[in-house]
């Protein structure tokens, strides 16, 4: 009759299992549309023949035909792509993990790096490993509960080994591994100690002066002598910012860490500095920038004939506080000694270091020199560092909490 709407050209009028399929229908074309690179030819075919039954069916106003048409189409659907297996909870867990080491591997890489300091050339700004020995035979360790106090608050860890048998040192090695500094010492007997420190500091323990020279002999110990008997405090674990020096010039007076690629930071022989061999990476106070021209007379560090006014430079220039344990003289020349073993651009008076300005990419020229300038090897012996060596400004001293360098370095 005229007048009448058709069912399906009035909505509100369509019977529910009508607006379900037509949905399911629509439904399917959609899958079609998003997964077709995952489907195989056969599997579109099918698909595309259940919708066409549907289609019929639903025209047809067949309701049981189109029920049997839809139920046909969801299970075609679910079983056209390929099924992977469902991780296990350990499967899980090992992703999660990887994923993380991903991330912190490219934040290490790219934002922001920890960096263990393993000698103390920065001294008294940041603390390197030290080794406390020689507490004599009544020396004991601490309880249990003072030692994992000790070891989570200040790094610091106990050790007392002795010597099995007679035997002399025979070999210093580094064995550190990332965040783990470690060396081990060999002795003539085969035996292998593992020591917590770095292996110039650990040469030191092993080894003693010889008489007028600044050269050391590997120590002899009969059975039950004292290697190591005391601690050792471990280095600052800082954070180096790998971000800032992309947007702004490294400034003088921070503190930076930097690698030591063409850099010669090995001796000729080995002499009073030959500890701080062979690092990767050093840390020390940036001193000079491109274009500077620096100079010694102790104990001020002069910069373009001018006395250097950064509030680093001049703590140690003038001994403040704890500056002036170590370094009572300030800034003073490369040592006499390492004449030869080191190329010593700051050892007489009157030397002066020209950094480069106008240079390639990447070779512009900076100096770096130690807080702990009387124990440093620094630019006064191997010369500048250049653009491509820099790491990063030393942002946060993280760890241990209660040397008193807790938290930013300046």
């Amino acid at each position: 009759m005229a007048g009448i709407p058709r069912e399906d050209s009035a909505p509100m009028f369509t019977p529910k299992w009508k607006k379900e399929a037509k949905l399911l229908h629509k439904g399917a074309k959609k899958f079609l549309h998003y997964k077709r690179d995952l489907l195989k030819p056969d599997r579109i075919d099918e698909i595309e023949s259940r919708r066409a039954d549907l289609l019929d069916a639903i025209k047809a106003g067949d309701k049981d035909k189109a029920a049997e048409a839809s139920k046909q189409l969801r299970a075609t659907c679910e079983g056209a792509l390929p099924h992977f297996p469902v991780q296990s909870a350990w499967e899980e867990n090992v992703e999660v993990m990887f994923v993380a080491l991903v991330v912190a591997l490219g934040l290490r890489a790219y934002v922001i790096q920890p960096f263990r300091i393993p000698t103390g050339s920065m001294q008294p700004t940041l603390n390197g490993i030290t080794i406390e020995a020689d507490h004599g035979p009544d020396f004991k360790k601490p309880w249990l509960g003072q030692q994992a106090f000790e070891l989570v608050m200040r790094g610091r860890s106990y050790r007392n080994i002795v010597a099995e048998n007679d035997a002399q040192v025979v070999g210093v090695r580094d064995k550190s591994w990332f965040l783990f500094t470690r060396t081990e010492v060999s002795l003539s007997d085969g035996t292998r100690i593992k020591i917590p420190a770095a292996e110039g500091e650990t040469w030191n323990l092993v080894t003693e002066p010889m008489p007028s020279s600044d050269q050391r002999l590997p120590k002899r110990y009969r059975k039950g002598d004292p290697i190591l008997r005391g601690w050792v405090d471990t280095g600052d674990l800082v954070l180096v910012d790998k971000v800032s020096y992309h947007f702004r010039q490294p400034k003088r007076g921070e503190v930076f860490v930097f690698d030591t690629r063409g850099i010669q930071t090995s001796a000729t022989s080995k002499g009073n500095l030959a500890g701080q061999d062979g690092g990767t990476h050093y840390i020390k106070r940036l001193c000079g920038v491109p274009g500077d021209t620096l100079e010694i007379r102790s104990p001020h560090l002069w910069v373009d004939s001018v006395i250097a006014k950064e509030p680093g430079i001049v703590r140690v220039m003038e001994a403040q506080g704890d500056y002036g344990k170590n370094n009572p003289n300030g800034y003073e020349p490369a040592n006499p000694r390492s004449r030869g073993s080191y190329p010593c651009p700051l050892i007489d008076p009157g030397d002066r270091l020209h950094l480069k300005d106008k240079a390639p990419p990447g070779l512009r020229e900076y100096a770096a020199l130690g807080d702990n300038t009387g124990n440093s090897l620094d630019s006064r012996y191997w010369g500048s560092v250049k653009e491509f060596n820099l790491a990063g400004p030393a942002l946060f001293s993280l760890w241990p909490f209660t040397t008193g360098h807790w938290g930013f370095i300046r």
